[in-house]
């Protein structure tokens, strides 16, 4: 029985029309089945002198293993719970066990949050009955503080307790520091119904639907930051202003140039890598300091945790080096930190690819995309300006959605086209939508929430697709405007009857009630801007 999550194996060598464009991160499909969680690695050497934990036993123990699986949900223990469970067994025990479990969910912004416990009260209390956690954290703004504005609040209950209930498909040794474990968690409430409005409840509920329609969702996203020479604090003392870039000047592609930033990167890579999180490429970016690391594609959920683990580790390992970074949409005026998100569809069985038309068939212009995928990239183009909240949280958002910035800025598709909001790129079992308008702010399990209920809202109702865009669709007239604010956005938003039909009038009140929250913030606060701009003059 395998155990614990782990990157997809290598992907055959691609035939002619399979292979990915050289241009393309090959950590996209063409995929093989779904994974499998693989057996927990040991960490490596290079941490266990300084980090690790003493073993906890020679062996691992039959009797132990046993102890655990019946200490957990036998209605939920699927095989991948199963073997979530042999993994548990495997890092409670050996020379390598871990010192604690920290079990995290997900917050509005995208961030981790939760607590460290030891492994006897993980295995004895919260693998079978969860772990309570306050119920603000789904209510709260990026400086953790709360209002009486979301349809149900904290002052609600009283600030009682949600329970934090471990999801072992996502056990793994922490990225950032090997002697302890991480699990992901679905918040729920004290009767054990979902928090609906939990990231990662919007997210599932999306893909039970899609699942319902007989399909599954594979992501991969591709996360851009900005590595500067100070620390956190040194920043934090600057007004995060005034900073020094790692890099000098623009290092897109370039071999040379990135010296001060191959330390950190190179241990962020490391690992992700250890941890089971499999990288497929790294390189520099535009913006001085600005670096992309991509990892290999997964299941939809999968691939948000992935991505919510490889924030905090970045952040982390960046901190621990007296350097930091920053996944911010918009830091300067210069380029912004997208996270561009590559999502193809299967059959549950994950091995029938959906997108690719059979051969021969289909226009021109479309050419081998089948009249499902045309209706899913149609719905990404209906829904796109009503969900640009879900990819788009911030007030900082939209200063990188805006004219000259190389993001897109009107609802567009077109083949291989990167000036689109959503690019149709791969071939074959390969083929797959690029979505283009998510900035590295974004929280993903929302983003890709929004992503497929668009997909479902075209296929469900046949829509059409109109003709890709070739050219600069930058300058295109005609093309239906993105929202420009975060206020435009929050009113698209609330007022759009399919965001309502899919997601919840529960969810599109909360998550508007966030961004006004944040909206208020931004808007009370005077800005240095200001002060250069009328100090002296007005």
């Amino acid at each position: 029985m395998t155990s614990l999550p782990a990157p997809i194996p290598p992907a055959r060598s691609a035939g002619p029309a399979e292979r990915p464009s050289p241009a393309e991160p090959a950590g996209h499909p063409p995929a093989p089945a779904p994974p499998q969680p693989a057996a927990p690695a040991s960490p490596p050497d290079r941490t266990s002198t300084s980090d690790g934990a003493g073993p906890r036993s020679a062996d691992a123990d039959p009797q132990a293993l046993a102890d655990l699986q019946a200490l957990a949900d036998p209605q939920a223990l699927t095989d991948p719970q199963a073997a979530g469970v042999e993994a548990l067994h495997r890092l409670l025990t050996g020379d390598h066990a871990v010192e604690e479990v920290v079990v995290a969910t997900v917050d509005l912004q995208g961030r981790l949050v939760g607590s460290a416990v030891s492994p006897d009260h993980f295995t004895g209390e919260v693998l079978a009955d969860g772990m309570g956690a306050c119920t603000y954290l789904h209510a709260v703004d990026v400086d953790m503080q709360t209002d009486g504005g979301y349809p149900r609040t904290p002052w609600y209950d009283g600030f009682g307790d949600l329970r934090l209930r471990p999801d072992l498909t996502s056990l793994r040794r922490a990225p950032w520091r090997p002697s302890c474990a991480v699990v992901l968690a679905d918040a729920t409430w004290p009767d054990g119904s979902p928090v609906d409005v939990a990231p990662r409840a919007v997210l599932r509920r999306q893909l039970d639907a899609l699942a319902a329609a007989g399909l599954t969702a594979l992501v991969g996203t591709e996360l851009e930051f900005l590595v500067f020479r100070e620390s956190y604090k040194r920043a934090a003392r600057r007004s995060w202003s005034r900073l020094t870039p790692a890099s000098r000047y623009n290092i897109d592609y370039a071999l040379f140039g990135t010296e001060e930033l191959d330390d950190l990167t190179r241990r962020i890579r490391r690992a992700m890598a250890d941890a089971g999180i499999a990288v497929e490429s790294a390189r520099g970016e535009v913006h001085p300091g600005q670096y992309e690391i991509v990892f290999r594609y997964a299941e939809a959920l999968q691939a948000c945790d992935n991505h919510a683990l490889y924030k905090t580790t970045a952040k982390k390992i960046a901190a621990a080096s007296a350097q930091a970074l920053t996944f911010m949409a918009k830091y300067d005026e210069g380029e912004g930190n997208s996270c561009h998100v590559h999502l193809s569809l299967r059959g549950v069985d994950g091995d029938e690819p959906v997108f690719a038309a059979a051969a021969g068939a289909g226009r021109s212009d479309t050419a081998g995309m089948s009249p499902l995928m045309c209706s899913f990239v149609a719905g990404q183009l209906a829904c796109m300006a009503d969900f640009t909240l879900l990819f788009a949280p911030n007030v900082n958002s939209y200063k990188r959605l805006a004219p000259g910035t190389f993001a897109p800025t009107g609802v567009s598709w077109g083949r291989d086209n990167r000036t689109c909001a959503v690019r149709v790129v791969g071939s074959g079992t390969g083929l797959r939508i690029e979505h283009r308008v998510p900035g590295g702010d974004a929280n993903p399990y929302l983003a890709v929430a929004g992503m497929i209920a668009a997909g479902r809202f075209g296929m469900e109702h046949g829509l059409a697709l109109e003709p890709g865009r070739i050219g600069n669709a930058f300058t295109m007239p005609g093309l239906t405007p993105l929202p420009a604010t975060l206020r435009d956005a929050v009113e698209r938003w609330r007022s759009s009857a399919v965001a309502r039909a899919a997601f919840g009038d529960r969810v599109v009140a909360h998550l508007a009630h966030a961004a006004e929250v944040e909206l208020a913030a931004y808007e009370s606060t005077v800005t240095d801007w200001e002060r250069r701009r009328g100090f002296e003059r007005f």
